[in-house]
């Protein structure tokens, strides 16, 4: 898989106790990795249906009468399973996250390991972008989002040296955005820094914390009675509300308890947390953060 190698792909796909003649979405299809190993386990009968908003992904669409890939972010999954008069599945997959391919491809401007334009959009018809954010965000907010989303103890600093540069010479490129950072960077932990400002970035122009907590509500009544939620995540932000959800079916105050102390949850947790082998970890670096938890509705 040149463009995007599924990450902890059997057991995400074995996670959803697949039927033949089930109907399963994937609803981060990408490079297809995870599509092809559920349809490979459906019978003639069985129904596959993927959502991805990123263009890039739909060159690795499948030819399979059973399978239809939605251009769509799946934050949208109910409306467009209706449209195709579907009111219940027997499984779901979400592999979160960003792609190896959008990481690799310079240009989309995901990686700090490249000069490119601050772009960082999933959906390229999106109108927010990183370079927005970072001229564009008043101080205030721009270091909420580095100190929420990027976990950032310095945000402020951070914040306060990016307005302060954007007011004598507009951030367009990565290069340049390091080059404002330099004095927050010391060499033994640029890379690390880096890494959280560039996602905390990203988590902004996408939007993915609030669409993981949109999706995650409308599972409990897309999924069967015995149907399975199966999802990837790759950093405590998102894995914290993917937890939470499965516990409470809050992402955030206490759940309402009945008389004798109980709670109402829409789901309960299948087996422990599934983290990568050693093995999947040195054939594939980025599987070293991901952490696979699955679901059904109680």
């Amino acid at each position: 898989m040149s463009y995007h190698n599924p990450v902890l792909l059997e057991e995400s796909v074995n996670a959803l106790a697949i039927k033949p003649d089930g109907i399963y979405v994937d609803v981060t299809f990408g490079g297809g990795g995870h599509s092809r190993e559920i349809l490979s386990q459906l019978g003639p009968n069985g129904k596959l249906f993927a959502f991805d908003q990123d263009p890039d992904a739909w060159e690795n669409k499948i030819d399979d009468d059973r399978f239809v890939l939605i251009a769509e972010n799946f934050r949208h999954i109910s409306r467009f399973l209706k449209f195709y008069k579907v009111k219940k599945v027997d499984g779901i997959l979400a592999d979160l996250g960003v792609s190896s391919h959008q990481f690799d491809v310079a240009e989309r401007g995901f990686s700090t390991r490249f000069d490119a334009d601050l772009d960082m959009r999933m959906d390229q018809k999106s109108t927010l972008s990183a370079k927005k954010i970072i001229n564009k965000y008043p101080e205030d907010r721009l270091a909420d989002i580095l100190f929420q989303y990027g976990e950032l103890r310095n945000a402020r600093a951070l914040a306060r040296t990016i307005v302060e540069a954007r007011s004598e010479q507009e951030i367009l490129t990565s290069s340049q955005l390091k080059a404002v950072l330099k004095l927050h960077l010391p060499t033994a932990k640029e890379h690390k820094i880096l890494a959280q400002i560039f996602q905390a970035v990203r988590i902004e122009v996408n939007q993915e914390l609030e669409v993981l907590k949109e999706f995650l509500e409308q599972t409990p009544d897309l999924l069967m009675e015995d149907g399975r939620l199966s999802v990837i995540s790759y950093h405590s932000l998102e894995d914290r509300l993917v937890k939470r959800f499965i516990q409470t079916g809050l992402f955030s105050g206490e759940p309402e308890k009945d008389f004798f102390g109980n709670i109402t949850v829409p789901l309960k947790k299948v087996g422990k947390l599934i983290v990568p082998t050693l093995v999947e970890i040195k054939q594939n670096n980025r599987a070293r953060s991901a952490k696979l938890r699955v679901a059904t509705p109680k």
